[in-house]
């Protein structure tokens, strides 16, 4: 076992590098990740469908994972506010006068 991970056969896994230069105006650093060989076969075939690179790819699934965990906590702080301090009765009665209902 090495840093707290069982070791995996390595039959079962495909080594990538994700390497570019340059990337919106600042320089990227090379990252070796190690990824199930059919997981890397799906992001090339879909790569290739959506015109663009693994690495451009991968680069855009990760930044949509940070975002979604960006707003999953910020959804999370807000549930939270409101389990601590819920709305009262009343509370935001000012406004109903302004809300307009319409029939779909």
């Amino acid at each position: 076992m090495t840093g707290g991970f069982p070791l995996i056969s390595e039959g079962m896994w495909t080594t990538i590098a994700i390497s570019v230069i340059i990337l919106k105006g600042g320089f990227v650093k090379t990252v070796q990740m190690t990824l199930d060989e059919d997981l890397v076969m799906t992001v090339d075939k879909v790569a290739k469908r959506l015109g663009t690179t693994r690495s451009a790819f991968t680069r855009r699934a990760l930044r949509a994972a940070i975002e979604k965990a960006r707003i999953d906590e910020l959804e999370r702080k807000h549930r939270e506010g409101y389990r601590r301090k819920p709305v009262k009765r009343g509370e935001f009665g000012d406004w109903e006068s302004e809300q307009v209902w319409v029939e779909p």
